[in-house]
């Protein structure tokens, strides 16, 4: 695989550009970009120009195939390891063979203009994802910076502030920093309305919560069930937070998520741990409505297997930790999982009933781990302060 140099740009163009970055885009053999930077730097006519396709993943490896044993230098915005394509390029490629040459980034520019130290902010990039990404981030008092996918951005991102109960969020749209044309609009989420904004913008956000909103969609496990809406059953928060206490979520790590109340355990790993991946095996029936609840709670990127296991889970990477629900909790299931979890990875059984407990008790007794039963007690409103129990829930765990 030829060598690969990633060229941070700014929107000053050319002019912003260190000699060295200037003189390896005059002696590279392909230069590779969007249109917008390759617009931007001088040609040469035996070089060749490769404006990005879309998706610009995809087409990767295509692209380095066809210019095999070039000089290629990619022109990226700012700092292409912030949200940029130098991270594919490295994964794709090796970090061995990617250089990568940063400019100040759009974050680094929109922290100068705002005066808002890297201590107190957040990064949410929303370039080319699904605005609701952006839900996790959001509690009151805290400052996010929010790369743009496009000029509709900011008016998308007033629009979820103001259903999520942010209306009163101070919003600051910079666009095109750092170039000639940089300009600076303000205005609250709820007064943002139809507004426009240039194709290149950086979105700045002080949360305010008003009297209307949700509760708060904290990213410790436990969301109250209503938080997945009406179609998705989760099981009670209590023991939902018991099954992802063991299951420990951690940066690279994959969740498989299996059987009843699967959906809502996978939505929240997720939410819990960005960095982790989560793949759910629901019936066909169930899909729509599990990929709804996931992108309303800000973790669109969870992915769906239609299916039942342990069929459905041919081909799939090997998990880092997998949980099982009740209904799902059958030997060739059991069997399955417990084979494939990596070593050192979690597994966390629910049962459903004394069949599932009786098994689960059995596992126990051949692998140890820890068998626990899980109770809660609660005081309904029409009860008059009489104690209400709810199922009992017994949980298998095992570290491998």
């Amino acid at each position: 695989m030829q060598r690969i140099t990633v060229v941070g740009i700014g929107a000053d163009g050319w002019d912003g550009l260190a000699m060295e970055s200037r003189r390896l885009v005059r002696e590279a053999e392909v230069v590779m970009g969007d249109k917008r930077h390759l617009d931007s730097v001088p040609w040469s006519w035996w070089q060749a120009r490769v404006e990005w396709p879309w998706p610009v993943e995809e087409a990767l490896p295509g692209l380095l195939e066809e210019h095999d044993g070039k000089r290629i230098v990619v022109l990226a915005a700012g700092d292409p390891l912030v949200a940029g394509i130098a991270t594919p390029l490295v994964n794709l490629v090796g970090a061995d063979d990617v250089d990568v040459i940063p400019t100040v980034s759009s974050e680094s520019l929109a922290r100068a203009r705002m005066r808002w130290s890297f201590d107190e902010t957040s990064l949410v990039s929303l370039h080319g994802r699904d605005v609701r990404r952006l839900l996790p981030h959001l509690a009151p008092g805290r400052k996010l910076i929010v790369l743009s996918s496009d000029g509709g951005t900011p008016a998308s991102v007033a629009a979820l502030l103001v259903t999520q109960g942010y209306g009163e969020t101070a919003m600051t749209v910079l666009s095109d920093l750092g170039g000639l044309a940089e300009s600076r609009t303000e205005a609250t989420a709820a007064a943002w309305r139809d507004r426009v904004s240039a194709e290149v913008n950086v979105i700045c956000l002080e949360c305010v919560a008003d009297g209307s909103r949700r509760s708060a969609m904290s990213s410790v496990p436990g969301l109250p069930e209503a938080a997945f809406g009406s179609e998705i059953a989760p099981i009670g928060r209590d023991a939902r937070a018991a099954a992802l206490s063991r299951l420990a979520p951690a940066g690279g790590d994959l969740l498989w998520a299996l059987g009843a109340g699967a959906a809502a355990v996978a939505i929240e790993w997720l939410r819990s741990e960005p960095l982790a991946a989560a793949v759910v095996v629901v019936g066909a029936d169930e899909a729509v409505a599990v990929k709804e609840s996931a992108a309303d709670l800000g973790v669109p990127e969870l992915r769906i297997v239609e299916g039942a296991a342990p069929a459905a889970l041919d081909g799939l990477d090997a998990p880092d930790a997998v949980f099982v629900g009740g209904g799902a909790a059958d030997a060739p299931i059991l069997d399955a999982v417990r084979s494939a979890v990596r070593p050192g990875g979690r597994l966390v059984v629910q049962a459903a009933s004394l069949d599932e407990e009786a098994a689960l008790l059995e596992l126990f007794r051949a692998h140890d781990g820890e068998l626990v039963r899980i109770g809660v007690e609660e005081v309904l409103p029409a009860d008059s302060l009489a104690w209400t129990p709810r199922r009992a829930v017994v949980q298998w765990s095992l570290v491998r």
